[in-house]
């Protein structure tokens, strides 16, 4: 038996994950995602597969978000046929999150033709037909039941606890002798999250990849999360503005609303109106709030109780430009938009309306990465560019840490452990270079032998 793995991306980087495994001459990809990042730098890495795509017999898919998924649709152009093994869940976002991703890029291929940028014969990576038959090509599998992936190879599923139908994979490899145990994090959850169940234990195995998004950060608790978004909310209805929140349209949106809600049953902020202005945002609610059984106890408590999480009293889906526009005259209450880094998008409509007010206020609540507009903001800058006109910035502006869906380094390292006495060998992934190699040393530190922290096109024989 021979078994290779070679990471072609999301190696010591955050995006683009995808991870090829060959066992004797079969090739099995876990993940396929988009490269993201600045416009060139991303254009130039997803514009071809680094790999031939014929070549690969199965693909293991560990969620829906883009940067792990987001490339599957350009494989199945390059003529894959073979099957994608995910959830029901991963396949019903799957769907309309890489709907989205192709429209995204065909316009963002106008425009860089208009500016000269690109040959005027150039076409996108893939469009809507592309994605039709991906989603075809789905195959979904529940939670801890093995499925065929190619012959000496099966597949199990265990919940990530990340987004809905997440899902953390061991792939089980018949030898003469033993079998071979490799297990793959995905994007690895963290326990007492809104909406989701908490991740599962993985079971022994001989070979690890694991994600390290913030193999170097910690955490708030839930309990301080709420009491800071009590804190802004109450904040702004005393300052008499509005609040304006950027966020992702799978997993963010939902656990605000859900916590929003939350905070309005228990009396602790008077209700909202609460507009959520996001096509993406309304279609990822509706899938989600369709998967009642992927709930965790607590989200089925409150749906028992005849409240809904996410369609409540005062929550409005925005869905048309007019209606959207029509916002821009609100002087109160709470728009939830996106683009979550304010780089595109409708938020930057409402924002170009509240960044010379001091009494609105802008929340960030998640990552923004270097040189997005949501950066600049929360790093203080005095002036930014807001349609390519330059604006002071008179508004707040908040930060909430604690809504993150990655598990941070404490939480991973208590769910990774357990698999020391058995791991050969461990590959960090899914982190930029100084966290990733911060988690190689922590892991070293609870009796992992072996930690590689692999770059780009790196290959590795495993047995």
């Amino acid at each position: 038996m021979r078994v290779e793995l070679q990471f072609f991306g999301a190696a010591r980087h955050v995006t683009g994950s995808k991870h090829l495994l060959t066992v004797d001459g079969k090739r099995i990809l876990l993940d396929c995602g988009l490269v993201q990042g600045p416009r060139a730098m991303a254009n130039a890495a997803n514009r071809e597969l680094p790999f031939d795509a014929k070549s690969v017999d199965a693909v293991v898919l560990s969620h829906a978000h883009i940067d792990h998924s987001g490339s599957l649709p350009r494989m199945l152009r390059d003529g894959y046929r073979g099957a994608i093994h995910c959830t029901a869940p991963t396949r019903d976002l799957a769907e309309i999150l890489l709907a989205d991703s192709a429209h995204l890029q065909a316009q963002d291929l106008l425009y860089l033709k208009k500016k000269g940028r690109v040959d005027r014969d150039a076409e996108p990576p893939y469009d809507n037909e592309d994605v039709g038959a991906t989603i075809r090509a789905m195959r979904c599998h529940s939670y801890g039941s093995r499925f065929d992936v190619v012959p000496g190879v099966r597949g199990e599923f265990f919940e990530a606890g990340h987004i809905l139908g997440s899902a953390m994979v061991v792939l089980h490899i018949s030898g003469r002798e033993r079998e071979i145990r490799i297990g793959f994090t995905g994007d690895h959850g963290r326990k007492g999250t809104p909406i989701l169940r908490d991740p599962a234990r993985l079971p022994p195995v001989d070979y690890l990849i694991t994600e390290s998004t913030y193999g170097d950060r910690l955490h708030e608790s839930s309990e301080e999360l709420e009491d800071a978004l009590c804190r802004v909310v109450l904040d702004e209805i005393r300052d008499g503005g509005r609040l304006l929140v950027p966020a992702f349209s799978v997993g963010r949106t939902q656990n605000l609303l859900y916590t929003l809600g939350n905070l309005t049953a228990a009396g602790r902020i008077p209700r909202q109106r609460i507009w959520v202005d996001s096509p993406l945002s309304t279609k990822a609610t509706k899938v989600i709030a369709s998967h009642r059984e992927q709930f965790d106890d607590e989200t089925r408590a409150i749906l028992d109780q005849g409240r809904d999480p996410f369609f409540f009293e005062g929550v409005r889906f925005v869905q048309d430009v007019q209606e959207s526009m029509s916002l821009n005259g609100a002087r109160d209450g709470i728009i939830i938009s996106a683009a979550g880094m304010m780089e595109a998008g409708r938020i930057l409509h409402h924002l170009k309306h509240s960044i010379t007010r001091p009494e609105d206020c802008v929340l960030a609540v998640g990552f923004m990465a270097e040189g997005t507009l949501g950066r600049k903001l929360v790093e203080g800058f005095e002036h930014v560019p807001i349609f390519g006109e330059r604006y002071r910035v008179r508004c707040k502006v908040r930060q909430i840490r604690g809504l993150s869906a990655h598990a941070d380094w404490r939480e991973l390292i208590s769910a990774l452990r357990p698999l020391a006495p058995t791991c050969k060998h461990a590959f960090v992934v899914h982190g930029e270079e100084t966290p990733a190699l911060k988690f190689c040393d922590r892991l070293r530190d609870v009796g992992f032998e072996q930690v590689t922290a692999p770059v780009q096109r790196q290959k590795f024989e495993l047995v």
